[in-house]
């Protein structure tokens, strides 16, 4: 078991989520830094959709109560074990016992906490990832409180293996260092009043309704910063900026939406939906966030800037082919430890 000795602002369990089920009205959900969440879990040895704990801004205590291993990724939280100093991107083995503390994030705004043989809590639709809005899923549908506990399941590895609890420590290249997450596009100071001094480049493909907004919005909605607001959630970011506004403006009926549609309702301020997002909406769509950047767009805190890119789908491919790339780099990388550690143990 993990005892949840300090939770958190809003930790919850996730994994990488329910597909197949948005016709019946069931959100995808899961983590919203799904590539942080695949490579923690590549990092102890599980399945990439294998649940972990999200963690949002911390800070967050967990206590082990045999050994295992665990890795920290997503954004940097300073974390400890028993006092003791560890890094994210790292495979860590856990003495019984051992607590392991993460302070308030020193920048983005989400990690994960992957355990060797993940979260074993209850699925529900064939996920084990929190549901807040439909208030299913993870441990109670709720996030995680002081006191909780979450039970592990059950490591398959061989003691010779170095995912073992007893094997060394060892790490991976956090994203945020390799070429692939760069976008061709010079970082611009901040405009916007409130003082943000940069903005994160988010890829985004044109939307259905892209033509109906007029000229100045469309010039607007890809020059300017936006700020993410105070009411964003895991449902969507609610951005501020200049007021987009349409030419042609005749009601949409309901239609279905995905995780990264950009709608923009009556007030011109947009919306980028995330993984809890609502299956339908009669918004229209002026731009939708390539799937290869809603981890980054995840990391962005409260109050920070973000500014769209114009990208193509054949961009938006490559991509997500290189972030792809990245993971099997790592697979690879991770296969060539364990073989040197079975080597040394023969």
């Amino acid at each position: 078991m993990i005892d949840v000795i300090r939770a958190g602002m809003l930790s919850s369990v996730q994994d990488l989520g329910r597909p197949g089920h948005r016709q019946l009205g069931v959100a995808l959900g899961g983590a919203l830094d799904r590539l942080s969440l695949e490579v923690g879990n590549r990092l102890v040895g599980n399945r990439p959709d294998d649940a972990g704990i999200e963690i949002t801004f911390g800070p967050t205590v967990l206590k082990f109560s045999r050994a295992t291993r665990v890795a920290i990724t997503g954004t940097e939280f300073g974390a400890t074990l028993d006092g003791e100093p560890v890094y994210s991107w790292w495979s860590l083995p856990v003495k019984a016992g051992q607590e392991l503390s993460l302070q308030t994030a020193k920048r983005g705004m989400r990690g994960y906490v992957c355990v060797a043989g993940g979260i074993d809590v209850l699925p529900v639709l064939g996920s084990r990832s929190t549901d807040l809005g439909a208030c299913f899923g993870g441990l109670g549908g709720r996030t995680l409180r002081d006191g909780d506990r979450l039970p592990i399941g059950t490591s398959v590895h061989r003691a010779s293996s170095c995912f073992s609890p007893d094997a060394p420590e060892f790490g991976v290249k956090a994203p945020a260092w390799c070429r692939f997450v760069l976008v061709h596009e010079p970082v611009r100071r901040g405009r916007h009043p409130s003082g943000v001094a940069w903005a994160v480049p988010i890829r985004v493909l044109p939307g259905p309704e892209y033509d109906s907004f007029s000229a100045d919005a469309q010039k607007s909605f890809w020059s300017d910063e936006w700020l993410v607001t105070p009411n964003s959630n895991r449902m969507g970011y609610r951005l501020s900026g200049t007021e987009l506004e349409r030419t042609q403006k005749h009601d949409l009926l309901s239609h279905a939406v995905m995780p990264g549609t950009i709608q923009v309702p009556p007030n011109g301020q947009p919306i980028v939906l995330m993984s809890d997002a609502q299956t339908t909406g009669g918004y229209p769509k002026i731009g939708a966030v390539i799937q290869a950047d809603m981890w980054k767009l995840a990391q962005v805190r409260l109050n920070g800037g973000i500014r769209f890119i114009p990208t193509t789908l054949h961009e938006a491919r490559h991509a997500l082919q290189e972030e792809r790339t990245y993971l099997r780099q790592i697979d690879a990388a991770i296969a060539m430890h364990e073989e040197r550690r079975e080597r040394e143990l023969a």
